[in-house]
């Protein structure tokens, strides 16, 4: 699903009061408040994040056996040695399990604790890389803490790639499936399942995919999502999201310097619509990197800035 706990806090509340005069007195009506409220959007954004951030991970652990985007964040630039999970490897049961210290942040500004396990066992015969058609991934949590809200998830994803797919004509693609529950630090809980196909946008270039023998280039990647999601806000409203125009994700694009392992979408447009309101129409650009999008509510545009 731009990523990694979006706030699409508008510019605020608005009100138009009118006042009607007449010969023999005077009253006052006021107009109802225009609907800018965006805590709905912004508790669904967090969960859009915090299941694509932990998708992300599964696709460069089973790649690479690393966890480059999520790496601490102290500007060195060895994987492995500063990764901000200590990786533990079951090749015999086919499992990899992430494990966060919650000592420092992560190259994205996050800081996590608690565990991800990646398992693998249903995956195809040979098929024990996030790459290879025929691999799939399941992904749950234990006791994972993303910035002091505790997450809860279930996800499967799996390569629908063809194996005799050409790279230079056909990209490759995912389908993604998952239920997160997210217990905000400042309270309440979101409730979101979505289901995603995911494309590697950017296969035919050499330089990102180079066979099925090395592993993807993720810090490369062009990567686009599609899909819908329901859920439950913290305040226990419903909602539902559409993406209507593919989002993109481009991973060469980190227009925050203090947070290079952030990437955000910066293209795409979400349809969401909170229970009894309108929807609200998220737009994150045409491609530019920016951490610039809009939100339009009946007709009314608000421009914002990603954090």
């Amino acid at each position: 699903m731009k990523t990694t706990k979006l706030t699409l806090a508008l510019a605020g509340l608005m009100l138009a009061s009118a006042v009607v005069v007449s010969s023999c007195k005077k009253s006052s009506t006021t107009e109802p408040a225009k609907d800018s409220d965006t805590s709905a959007a912004s508790d669904h954004t967090m969960a859009e994040n915090t299941a694509s951030d932990i998708e992300n991970m599964a696709a460069e652990s089973s790649e690479q056996g690393s966890l480059s985007s999520y790496r601490l964040g102290s500007g060195q630039e060895s994987v492995s040695a500063i990764s901000c999970a200590a990786m533990t490897y079951d090749t015999t049961n086919r499992k990899i399990t992430a494990t966060f210290s919650n000592t420092s942040p992560c190259l994205d500004g996050r800081t996590r604790s608690g565990s991800l396990t990646f398992d693998y066992n249903a995956s195809a015969a040979g098929a024990n890389h996030y790459r290879n058609p025929g691999f799939t991934c399941t992904v749950t949590s234990q006791n994972y803490v993303v910035d002091g809200n505790a997450v809860t998830i279930n996800k499967t994803i799996a390569n629908t790639t063809s194996p005799t797919f050409n790279p230079a004509t056909t990209n490759m693609t995912w389908s993604i499936t998952a239920t997160v529950n997210v217990v905000k630090a400042s309270g309440g809980t979101v409730s979101w399942t979505c289901n995603r196909v995911k494309t590697l946008l950017n296969t035919s270039d050499a330089n990102v995919y180079q066979g099925q023998s090395t592993h993807i280039k993720w810090n490369l990647a062009k990567v686009g999502l599609t899909g819908s999601a329901t859920g439950t806000t913290a305040a226990g409203n419903s909602f539902t999201s559409n993406i209507v125009s593919q989002l993109v994700r481009d991973l060469t694009c980190a227009p925050d310097a203090n947070r290079p392992g952030r990437h955000p979408f910066i293209q795409g447009e979400i349809d969401f619509t909170p229970s009894t309101k309108a929807t609200r129409h998220i737009d994150y650009g045409s491609g530019t990197c920016d951490l610039n999008a809009t939100v339009t509510i009946n007709g009314v545009s608000y421009p914002i800035t990603l954090p």
